[in-house]
Order: structure tokens, then sequence, then C-alpha cells
């Protein structure tokens, strides 16, 4: 796919990864409408981006855990564009807390903005997708693959969008549409600075080292090329292809890998 005067909607467009595929799909001569809850950095990053690389831009206040936001989203994509050609589902948060001390309301929120803020906006982008032969991307995460500890409701999330655009790819295997499961590693972003704890509250740290993850931007390229190779699924780094494979292989022994990593964590949740 030429990405040149295609329309795309991104999800979580305000920072980290979201913000970051606004920038290098508006590289590529795209045209933009970008969704989220923090609609005057929103509409800061579409002006900058329509100046610096002459495209469109359309800033759209939207809480994907809001069915009817997701419809006014792909709603305002179709008045401003007339047509839709790529959704990136990135809109996305995060938590930290053992399972056995979390407010259960920690696990609905995520499960409201990870999974079905993604179900929301395809469904009802879905039909002009089709028309063109569009591509559907969901941003999801290694922790779709394998369980985290910490991460229940987060780890539950990912594998229910990856389980939902999987199916959805079979069911379109004879239209045209492109359905891609995009999964980087840890990622230096505010993610987990956003996190949420176990009464539901912002963590407002990080408990890794974010100068050892990849970059939004280096995740944001990878995205953009798979879209435009209509690629199937990226997982993104050498240790999430490995961790991917051994949970396969040798789950058992996985587990102890991953147990002992996250033991490292500042502030740790399992000694």
């Amino acid at each position: 796919m030429d990405l040149k005067n295609k329309t795309i909607i991104i999800t979580g467009a305000s920072s980290g990864i979201g913000k970051s595929c606004a920038e290098e799909f508006a590289k590529r001569g795209a045209n933009l409408v970008l969704g989220a809850r923090q609609y005057v950095t929103l509409c800061e990053i579409a002006q900058d981006l329509e100046k610096r690389y002459n495209i469109k831009a359309v800033a759209v206040q939207c809480d994907v855990s809001k069915e009817a936001d997701c419809v006014e989203l792909i709603s305002q994509a179709m008045i401003t564009f007339k047509r839709l050609d790529v959704l990136i589902n990135n809109a996305g948060i995060s938590m930290r807390a053992l399972f056995n001390h979390v407010d259960l309301n920690v696990l609905r929120n995520l499960m409201d903005v990870n999974f079905w803020g993604a179900v929301y906006c395809t469904k009802y982008a879905l039909p002009e997708l089709l028309k063109n032969k569009g591509s559907v991307v969901g941003v999801s995460s290694i922790a779709g693959y394998r369980g985290l500890p910490g991460r229940t409701g987060y780890s539950a999330s990912k594998f229910a969008l990856n389980g939902f655009l999987e199916a959805l790819r079979v069911e379109n295997l004879k239209t045209g549409l492109h359905v891609m499961i995009a999964s980087p590693g840890f990622t230096a972003s505010n993610i987990r600075y956003s996190a949420l704890v176990k009464d539901g509250s912002v963590q407002g740290n990080t408990s890794m080292e974010e100068g050892k993850m990849m970059t939004s931007e280096t995740v944001a390229v990878i995205i953009a090329d798979g879209v435009e190779k209509r690629k199937r699924s990226l997982i993104m780094t050498g240790q999430g292809k490995l961790t991917v494979f051994l949970n396969k292989v040798l789950p058992a022994f996985l587990d102890g890998l991953i147990y002992n990593h996250f033991t490292k964590e500042k502030d740790p949740l399992i000694k």
C-alpha cells in the first residue's frame, strides 16, 4: 500500500506510540484522523503535522471505551475525507498490581479501553475499510502471547485483542481486508507512568529502566512499514520472538524466566 493521500485513523494519538505513528504516517503523505481524550494536545499535534508535512490532520476528542465516541471518530473521518484506508487501534492503558490485591474495576477499565475500544472502532470503520481493501491494525503486546505477573488485566485484554483480530482476519480472508497484529517489546513511553495500581489510581512512575527500551519512534516505523507491506503480524524484538517461541516449546521453563525477570523490577511485586 502506498500511503500517500490515504486516510488513516489513529487512536491514542496524543502521546507515545500513537503520537509517533501520527508523525511517521504524516511523513509518508497520509492524511490523519487523530483520536484521544487529551483534545488540546491532540489539536496541537494535528496543526504541527499539517504545517510540517503538507497533509491534512483532524483532531477528534475520543474516549474509546465509549461506543458513541468511537462512532463519532469514524463519522468525522468520513465527513472530512470521504474515505477510510487504515485504522490503527493503538489506545491502551496498563496496570501494575497483583491479582490478589487489585480492585476488579481496574481489570474492567483495561478491558473497556484495550479490547472494547478496538472492537468499537473496528466495527464502525469496517464497512469503509472493506470498500477500499484497507487495513485494521491492533497495537498489542508480547503480553498478548504470554501472561505477565502484575499485569493480569493487561495480558487478558491483549490476549482478547489478538483473538478478535485473528478471527476477523479469517472471516475476511477473501475480501481483501488486511489485518495486522503489531506487538512491540517494552517501549519507552508514558504507558507505565499512567498504569493503574491496585486501587485504580495512576502509578505516576515507572518500575523499569526506560532507557533500555525500544523508542516509540522505532515502533512507529515498523508499524508503518508493516501496513505498506501488508504484514500479518509483527513481533518487534528478539526478546519478544524468543518469549513466543519458548512459550510454545518450554512453557514451564519460561515461567521461571519471567518470574526471575520481574523480581528485578524497581519495588518488585514478586520476590
